[in-house]
C-alpha cells in the first residue's frame, strides 16, 4: 500500500490518539503557567477514566446521554481529586513532584478498588458500545480539544485574567504587590487541569477501549507532561508536540500496511511515545523555558 494512503488511513486513529494528550497537556500548560508542575496528570487520567467508563457501563442502557454524562463526571472527579495537589503543593508548600507522584500512586489503588467494590474484580466490565465516531471515522474529540486549545489561547494571551496567571508562573511576588491574590489564581489553575486531565482519561476510555482497566492510561499523562515541555508552554508549540506524540502511536498500529517499514517490530513504534519523551526532557532540560517559578511554593512572607 502506497505509503500517502497509509497517512491518510492513520488521520482517524491518529486523532483519536492525539485528542487526550492535547487536552491533558493544555491542562497541564495552564497548571504550570501559574508556577505548579503537575505530576499527577496520569493520575488525574486514570480517576477520569475510571468514573466515565463506570457511568457508562452502569447507565448504558438506562439512559440516552450516558456518554455525555460520563465525560461530566470524569471532569468533576479529575476536579475534585486535583483539590489535593493544590492544597499539599500551595497551601502546605509540599515538594509538587512528590505531591504529584502521590497522587498517582493514590489513583492506581483507588481506581482499582472502586473496581473490587462494583464489579468484583481489578476493571470495570465491558460496555456495548462506546464514543461514535463522525464522519470519516473521526471522533468528536478532536474538535472538542481544538476548541479547548483555541480558548485557552485566547485566555492566556487575549485577557486580564491569562495576564495574572502568567505572572503568578514567573513573579508571584510582584502580582500579589499589585493586589492579586496568588494562591487563588494557582488554585484555579490547578483544578482546570485536573478538570481537562478527568475530561482526557473519559476520552480514552470512552474511544481506545471498551472497559477502565489499569494500564488504559499506560503512560499518557507523563506524554502530555512532555508534550507541555516539547511544546514549550505555549498553545501552538503544545498542537504541534501532541501530533508529534500521536503519530509516534498510530503508527504502531499501522505499520503493518506500510511496506517499506515493515521490516521494523511493532514493539519499537509502541516504544517511540515514551523513546520521544525521554529525548525531550533531555533535550530541553537545560533550556530555560519554562515559567521561572513553576515548581516553587509560593510564601507571601518573601519579597
Amino acid at each position: 500500500m502506497a505509503f500517502f494512503e497509509v497517512i491518510l488511513q492513520m488521520l482517524p486513529s491518529t486523532f483519536m490518539i492525539v485528542s487526550p494528550i492535547l487536552i491533558a497537556a493544555i491542562g497541564g500548560m495552564i497548571c504550570e503557567r501559574a508556577g505548579v508542575v503537575n505530576i499527577a496528570l496520569e493520575g488525574l487520567m486514570s480517576m477520569g477514566a475510571m468514573t466515565a467508563a463506570v457511568c457508562h457501563v452502569l447507565l448504558e442502557s438506562k439512559i440516552g446521554f450516558s456518554i455525555p454524562l460520563a465525560l461530566f463526571l470524569s471532569m468533576v472527579v479529575g476536579g475534585l481529586f486535583s483539590l489535593i495537589h493544590a492544597f499539599a503543593s500551595i497551601t502546605l508548600r509540599a515538594d509538587q513532584v512528590i505531591s504529584g507522584t502521590g497522587i498517582n500512586l493514590l489513583a492506581n489503588g483507588v481506581t482499582v478498588f472502586i473496581c473490587q467494590l462494583l464489579f468484583q474484580m481489578d476493571r470495570s466490565q465491558n460496555y456495548r458500545m462506546g464514543m461514535r465516531s463522525g464522519v470519516f471515522g473521526i471522533y468528536p474529540t478532536i474538535w472538542l480539544a481544538l476548541a479547548l486549545l483555541a480558548l485557552s489561547w485566547y485566555m492566556l494571551y487575549k485577557r486580564p485574567w491569562g495576564l495574572r496567571l502568567r505572572a503568578a508562573g514567573e513573579h508571584p511576588q510582584a502580582l500579589a504587590s499589585a493586589g492579586v491574590n496568588v494562591i487563588k489564581i494557582r488554585y484555579i489553575a490547578v483544578l482546570i487541569s485536573g478538570i481537562l486531565a478527568g475530561l482526557a482519561g473519559g476520552c480514552i476510555v470512552l474511544t481506545q477501549d471498551i472497559q477502565y482497566t489499569v494500564s488504559t492510561i499506560n503512560g499518557k499523562g507523563f506524554i502530555a507532561l512532555a508534550a507541555v515541555s516539547f511544546g514549550r508552554w505555549v498553545p501552538l508549540g503544545i498542537l504541534g508536540s501532541s501530533f508529534l506524540f500521536g503519530v509516534s502511536s498510530a503508527l504502531a498500529v499501522n505499520i503493518v500496511n506500510i511496506s517499506g517499514l515493515q521490516f521494523l517490530p511493532s514493539e519499537f513504534f509502541n516504544a517511540m511515545p515514551y523513546l520521544i519523551t525521554l529525548v525531550t526532557l533531555v533535550l530541553f532540560s537545560g533550556k530555560d523555558y519554562s515559567p521561572r517559578a513553576a515548581g516553587k511554593p509560593y510564601d507571601k512572607g518573601k519579597s
